[in-house]
């Protein structure tokens, strides 16, 4: 039997590691012979020795979780960036996953969630700025009062403070910015979904 040599042990796990930093899903097989330059069947051997190990674990789906992953991911959550949600005016938000950021569970919990970029001042005085990573709880309904993403007539989305008037046929979808005009949704002639609701604002202090 060939000896194994301990610098390729190192050398996968911590290629599988990056690999899952950068992109969000493990490697392939093939993935692993073309970057490592390394034999299938010796790519085979070693992933084997090191299931067996306890080294890392590979689901029944091919997918690949280290000891570093395996732990990261009991602690945080991955939450999908989808793309640039509006605060001025309303524009179709793209649900193309564009990549993840790991966030803590303790923060969260196990709901399911999606992240927007604000673009946009209107909503500026709830501490949401231009550019901002804005974590969001998916959902289908809210409370009166509370920040949700909201779909109009099926291609305009945006990011305002949810206000239901008393006749229940009138949406106000109020900006927190004296700049911007509060957008009224005709029940009657127009179409609301609630996709979400705000929950935290992530952003960098650079």
């Amino acid at each position: 039997m060939k000896t194994m040599k301990p610098e390729h042990f190192a050398k996968l796990e911590n290629y599988i590691n990056e690999y899952q930093q950068k992109r969000g899903y493990s490697p392939s097989i093939s993935d692993m012979v073309r970057d490592l330059e390394i034999p299938k069947t010796t790519v085979h051997r070693y992933l084997t020795h090191m299931k067996e190990n306890g080294m890392l674990e590979i689901n029944g789906r091919g997918k690949i979780a280290t000891r570093d992953m395996a732990k990261t991911s009991r602690d945080t959550i991955r939450i999908p960036i989808l793309g640039a949600v509006s605060c001025g005016i309303p524009k179709y938000a793209e649900e193309n996953i564009q990549e993840y950021v790991q966030a803590p569970v303790a923060w969260f919990g196990s709901a399911d969630f999606f992240a927007l970029r604000a673009d946009g001042e209107s909503m500026l005085n709830a501490g949401i700025s231009h550019g901002d990573l804005v974590i969001i709880r998916r959902q289908e309904y809210a409370e009166p009062g509370q920040i949700v993403v909201a779909l109009i007539d099926n291609e305009e989305a945006t990011l305002k403070r949810y206000c239901p008037n008393e006749d229940k046929q009138h949406i106000d979808l109020v900006p927190e910015n004296d700049n911007f005009n509060v957008r009224t949704v005709d029940l009657n002639c127009e179409t609301l979904v609630i996709q979400g609701v705000a929950v935290k604002v992530l952003r960098d202090l650079e």
